[in-house]
């Protein structure tokens, strides 16, 4: 991603964000670098059986961060930490949770079977977490939102007791036409962090609440229960913090829409009802006549997990201190021993593509006749899966100052069935690096296109997300869906597809009829924009109204 610019410019007079001189582009050579043989050679590598679905902790992490270690010096970048190494070590602790629960209501108990009918964990680092006989009470969606005048909590005790919430933002009507979202209400159509589950446990932590479970609804969170189940019905990850993690809520959970109903339905209460009370500021907590019931038994095992980093010097003395980043994630779900046929989850979209992604830019930048002239740091994080962990330990404990920091280019995920017409800006128009993007696309003969799903909240679902709530200015592009030669729709089909079918699945494997012809052009369209900021003169800026432009400009203001 991008983000700063000589100093000088954050107090010009204009304000304006112009990007950096068209023509100051990299050599067609450079970016003739990049080709779709070798993101493919690097996919089939990191995507196959022998890396076991790149697990952190497990067979999988040693194999990927050898590969990325080695061909980051194959490339000729140096070690990414100042302690001569290509890894920086990230504490993580590997939790695998047997949990049992059920719901009393009117004498009757409601056995709820795992992973079937619900998930749950902890983020608590303890041999058992327990939440018994507690009160439910339904805070519709869990918000707290002063700058919406939006509280679901309405000063209502919650302490000691379990939360039962929906997905998402609340969906408001537009008052000029009903058909639509309003957009002075959490963006409209776009997803918010509040509607992020991230950001529900959070506040039920802050709350104090003892357990908090989501109502999975497949529309508003995005993607089928599927995913739900086979990302936390396994060993899942945490940082492992000092406070081994204590201020997290205790109970995290997921139940299915068939559950929910079911328990309220036998509470005397109505879903839908319920739901549309939701869509109020003027809605309060409902307590629902009946308790819950949460044992976990968890393993723990604490070990080091490692982001791999490698780094390009800037040429220019006064600002090769400055630096780009560029990130992809390389771990994914791992092995689970547990399922009969196929137990890899290869993850080759999400995110072997992504990785070969950057080192592909990578190798387009060593082949620059001089370096940049700031420093360009590549880095595959570990622990997205599990929660953004491996950036978000970085973000929290940088190498390289944020402050000096420009920007943050997010690869999650690659075209792979040819070249498009178009580009996505999943950043949703955040930054002047999407209009350096823009700019790019149209220098190719492209155009970038908004969002397709902004419902979806992409945006805080990459690793890029724990930069920017840090001020780091990012980009995180989307994948085109106007597939050149190929019917109307059909790009879209595709990305439906997978969500449907591939996401988070072992079926998400390399594929012999993929073209990644496309993808190869996505890649050098990201080159560029990281060289026009590498070499510029001008800082990339947060757009008035985002909700990490204070952060930024405070975080500049203290440089």
């Amino acid at each position: 991603m991008k983000c700063s610019y000589p100093w000088l410019f954050i107090f010009a007079a204009a304000g304006s964000i112009i990007a950096a001189d068209p023509t100051a582009l990299p050599p067609k050579a450079a970016s003739d670098a990049i080709n779709a043989a070798d993101l493919l050679k690097h996919i089939k590598v990191l995507a196959s059986d022998e890396f076991e679905g790149r697990a952190p902790g497990s067979k999988g992490e040693e194999l990927s961060v050898k590969y990325i270690s080695e061909q980051f010096k194959a490339l000729g970048l140096k070690p990414g930490n100042p302690n001569g190494s290509y890894t920086q070590e990230v504490p993580l602790a590997g939790i695998t949770t047997v949990p049992t629960a059920s719901f009393m209501v009117g004498g009757k108990t409601i056995t709820l079977k795992f992973p079937d009918d619900y998930v749950a964990s902890s983020a608590r680092l303890q041999p058992e977490v327990k939440a018994e006989n507690s009160d439910i009470v339904f805070v519709g969606y869990g918000i707290v939102a002063p700058e919406y005048g939006w509280d679901d909590y309405k000063g209502v005790d919650v302490k000691g007791k379990t939360i039962l919430m929906l997905i998402n933002d609340p969906p408001i009507p537009d008052p000029a036409d009903p058909t639509k979202l309003d957009p002075k209400m959490f963006k409209g159509r776009a997803m918010t962090y509040y509607g992020r589950w991230t950001y529900k446990y959070e506040i039920a932590a802050q709350k104090g609440a003892a357990a908090a479970v989501i109502i999975h609804e497949t529309e508003p969170a995005a993607y089928p229960y599927s995913v739900v189940r086979t990302s936390w019905a396994k060993e899942n990850f945490e940082i492992d913090a000092a406070n081994k993690n204590m201020d997290a809520v205790p109970v995290r959970s997921w139940i299915t829409l068939d559950v929910a109903q079911r328990l309220l339905s036998e509470s005397g209460l109505d879903f839908d009802a319920l739901k549309k009370t939701a869509m109020t500021k003027e809605f309060r907590p409902v307590a629902i006549a009946a308790k819950a019931n949460f044992d976990l038994k968890q393993t723990v095992r604490s070990f080091k997990s490692r982001n791999v980093v490698g780094k390009i010097d800037g040429s220019d003395p006064k600002l090769k201190d400055e630096w780009i980043l560029y990130t992809a994630h390389w771990d994914h779900l791992g092995r689970h021993e547990e399922l009969k046929g196929d137990q890899i989850f290869n993850g080759a979209l999400d995110n072997a593509s992504g990785v070969a992604t950057i080192l592909e830019i990578a190798k387009a930048y060593k082949k620059l006749p001089a370096p940049t002239k700031r420093s360009v740091l590549v880095m595959a994080p570990t622990a997205e899966e599990a929660g953004l962990l491996g950036a978000k330990f970085y973000a929290n404990n940088p190498l390289y100052p944020l402050e000096k920091t420009l920007a943050d280019i997010n690869v999650d995920g690659a075209s792979a069935w040819g070249k498009t017409k178009d580009i996505e800006d999943t950043s949703d128009g955040n930054s002047t690096l999407d209009d350096m993007l823009g700019d790019a696309a149209s220098r190719h003969g492209r155009v970038l296109k908004p969002n397709s799903q902004p419902e979806k909240g992409s945006f805080y679902r990459a690793d890029h997300f724990e930069f920017s709530k840090l001020g780091v200015p990012s980009l995180y592009p989307g994948v085109g869906k106007d597939v050149i030669g190929k019917q109307p729709g059909f790009g879209m089909e595709k990305r439906n597809e997978y969500i449907a079918k591939h996401y988070h699945q072992p079926s998400d494997e390399v594929d012999p009829a993929w073209d990644l012809s496309g993808a190869a052009e996505d890649a050098v369209l990201l080159f560029e924009v990281g060289y026009q900021v590498a070499n510029g003169d001008k800082y990339p800026e947060w757009k008035p109204g985002t909700e990490f432009k204070a952060k930024r400009d405070e975080m500049m203001k203290k440089k």
